[in-house]
């Protein structure tokens, strides 16, 4: 039943036109299939790992709302990596270093530099987390933009080679033709295949990291707020 499905959807009719290309139109449909496979395991690998940072990183961001002392949290953002939580962490070391916790415990006034730096420091961060989401995903756009130029150079050049030896026999004969057109053609069938999934993949990798750059933004805000409550005791 598998073999009937594949003769019945022109599988055989590719492998054919695969045969009847040249050398250089078969090794741009390799090559295509290589990408095709490389961008479908890289979609994948950044749609999980970005679904599972987002997910974390909402746990995290929850359970800091909800800690009864900022510091508790340090433990649990160092154990459960999350962007989020990386946030929070750089904060925390940022406002460690300005030593403004009296022995008593209390808070020393913060200045405005040093507030200013405390967000500054969780922006950057922030950065510094969608840039490392972010890695390999150029791959993917480099992906869509090279494949249309294979597949288009490989047709052009198996048409170009099928119509000169057509005119090297002297004979127009379709039936000399269409296995060399065919043979062209099948470039361009191999770079939709590759490109389309490139595209969609793509642009919902893009969508993923819209929602997390958003989230990491309201994250900045949050946890300057429980900063401000919790440390921030401004004089008069």
């Amino acid at each position: 039943m598998g073999v009937a499905f594949f003769q019945g959807n022109g599988f055989r009719e590719l492998v054919y036109a695969f045969k009847m290309s040249d050398w250089l139109g078969q090794l741009i449909c390799v090559l295509l299939f290589l990408i095709s496979i490389g961008a479908c395991s890289l979609i994948i690998e950044k749609i999980l790992s970005l679904r599972s940072a987002l997910k974390n990183s909402e746990a995290f961001l929850q359970n800091l709302l909800s800690a009864a002392n900022l510091f508790e949290m340090r433990k649990e953002a160092k154990k459960a990596t999350s962007p989020a939580g990386e946030v929070f962490l750089a904060a925390a070391g940022r406002f460690h270093s300005f030593d403004a916790v009296l022995p008593d415990r209390t808070c020393r006034p913060l200045t405005e530099k040093e507030v200013n730096l405390l967000r500054t420091t969780m922006e950057c961060e922030v950065e510094s987390q969608l840039m490392l989401l972010e890695k390999r995903t150029m791959l993917l756009a480099s992906a869509v933009g090279i494949c249309p130029f294979l597949g288009l150079f490989g047709t052009v050049w198996g048409i170009t080679v099928a119509f000169s030896r057509l005119a090297q026999t002297g004979h127009p004969d379709v039936q000399a033709l269409a296995p060399g057109v065919s043979g062209a053609l099948l470039t361009t069938v191999a770079a939709l295949f590759a490109v389309i999934p490139a595209m969609l993949g793509s642009n919902f990798i893009a969508s993923l990291l819209k929602k997390t750059a958003m989230h990491l933004d309201y994250a900045v805000e949050e946890i300057f707020a429980r900063f401000q409550t919790e440390f921030m005791k401004y004089g008069e």
